[in-house]
């Protein structure tokens, strides 16, 4: 992996660890009633967004598994339409979705590590 690439994908770790930190202990209704973790999630999803567009293209399609236009375009609808994000659709994927995007993304380290040494 590209040492630019590499350095990005440690970025994204680093905020889904973040967000797993925000939530560690909630509840649906007590996510969306804690103003503070919402905004600092959704801070971070947008981060996220912005840094898979840093990744370079063809790393992007050699990783083809990994959802990156979903997380681009959730960063777009932050953006553009903050009003119009759903907090319920944010709580799924910060509950669900991002364990398994963390476990994909250690599963590309792991292997490119093994590859280059």
């Amino acid at each position: 992996m590209e040492d630019k690439n590499y350095f990005i994908i440690e970025k994204i770790v680093g905020h889904i660890d973040k967000i797993a930190s925000y939530i560690a202990g909630l509840e649906q209704t007590m996510f969306l009633a804690d103003t503070k973790a919402v905004e600092a999630c959704v801070f971070n999803l947008l981060q996220m967004g912005e840094l898979v567009g840093r990744l370079d293209e063809g790393f992007r399609k050699a990783h083809a598994d990994i959802p990156w236009f979903k997380i681009r375009g959730l960063r777009n609808k932050i953006a553009h339409d903050y009003e119009g994000v759903s907090l319920e659709i944010i709580w799924d994927i910060v509950k669900d979705d991002l364990s398994v995007l963390r476990g994909q993304l250690a599963d590309l380290w792991r292997k490119d590590k093994n590859s280059t040494g």
